[in-house]
């Protein structure tokens, strides 16, 4: 039996409820969409939390209230013995969900060994099945590699297989029923993402959105009536079942943003937990965590900071284009400066 936990709320009812744990600001592609200059300012190595430190800031979440632990990055399979961080947050009794969100490079490799530490689902990003273009788009060779970590994790049998896809128009719009199919294959359920104005370096713009609306009607085109499926969650995913049975979800985070339900925050490689994954500030828990503060008051500060909490980023963003002011969140000058401001640094 779990030990007991108090859910605390934000000023929107909002609990704290899923921590998303990023153990790297590295990676190993350049995707257009999320990190696509070649080189950043990136996180000094030394400020870099230990697997101990990682796990006592996420017991420490886990006692306010937070089930749902997600390992993302940058690309996560960067991180050197990733297997054990899985092994040593499983003695947590309070996490019931251990995630992970990978680009897949290395996952063949790996993914033995995270099967056998007891991970519980996996997210791959698959943006294409076009060779060539998944060169274009991260501007490295190794979609081979993608598919065959998708194949071995299809063959382990994790709780859930889940891929990810950014939908960009013009892009890879194309693309959608065949990624539903190759899904069905390999037992996956896509996710389509509308692509996201975070962070400044990327030349978004909202004509290169392919929306929610646009994606159920190209959908429909190709297998008829699309019913979504009612269900309470939290999750940012909205789901939808086929004719056939087949599900898949929609995160239409530009075009109708679910700040209203998020329960999710997110701890840097480097111990910085931000509210929001727009937000500009967040607080250090690396620092009184080295300096030997008492868990309670690391409790304490973390309660506070959650209680208080009004963000809505992603509406925010969306009440701009009213004014025409949906422009660049953060100037790349700004992300030079700052290596937290981008979205690799903090688990998107």
């Amino acid at each position: 039996m779990n030990p007991q936990t108090t859910d605390i709320l934000d000023t929107f009812g909002r609990p704290l409820k899923s921590l998303r744990l990023s153990v790297t600001d590295r990676c190993n592609l350049r995707c257009k969409y999320c990190m696509p200059e070649e080189e950043y300012a990136w996180l000094p190595r030394e400020t870099l939390l230990s697997f101990e430190e990682m796990c006592a800031l996420t017991e420490l979440f886990t006692e306010l209230g937070v089930d749902k632990v997600r390992l993302t990055g940058g690309e996560p399979l960067l991180r050197k013995d990733l297997s054990t961080l899985i092994r040593m947050l499983l003695e947590n009794p309070r996490i019931k969900d251990l995630a992970l969100t990978t680009n897949g490079i290395l996952l063949a490799e790996q993914a033995e060994g995270f099967h056998a530490a007891g991970l519980h689902r996996v997210t791959v990003s698959l943006d294409t099945l076009k060779p060539k273009r998944f060169t274009a788009l991260t501007r490295r060779d190794g979609h081979d590699k993608v598919l065959a970590g998708i194949d071995a994790v299809a063959r382990l049998g994790f709780r859930s297989l889940k891929l990810d896809t950014v939908a960009m128009r013009g892009f890879n719009d194309d693309e959608l029923a065949d990624l539903i199919e190759y899904g069905k294959g390999v037992g996956a359920e896509v996710r389509f993402i509308e692509y996201m104005d975070v962070g400044g370096a990327t030349d978004w713009s909202m004509d290169k959105v392919f929306s929610r609306a646009a994606i159920l009607e190209r959908l429909s085109q190709r297998y008829g009536p699309i019913e979504p499926i009612m269900e309470l969650s939290s999750a940012p995913a909205q789901r939808f079942v086929l004719p056939d049975g087949t599900t898949f979800g929609i995160i239409p985070s530009t075009t109708a943003p679910f700040c209203a339900a998020c329960d999710r925050s997110r701890l840097t490689g480097d111990g910085m937990w931000y509210l929001c994954l727009y937000a500009k500030d967040g607080l250090d828990l690396r620092g009184p965590l080295r300096a030997g503060s008492p868990a309670e008051r690391i409790k304490a500060l973390i309660r506070s900071v959650w209680q208080g909490r009004q963000d809505r980023g992603a509406e925010e963003r969306k009440e701009l284009e009213q004014v025409g002011a949906r422009g660049k969140l953060i100037g790349v000058d700004k992300l030079r400066e700052d290596p937290h401001l981008e979205m690799h640094a903090r688990g998107g």
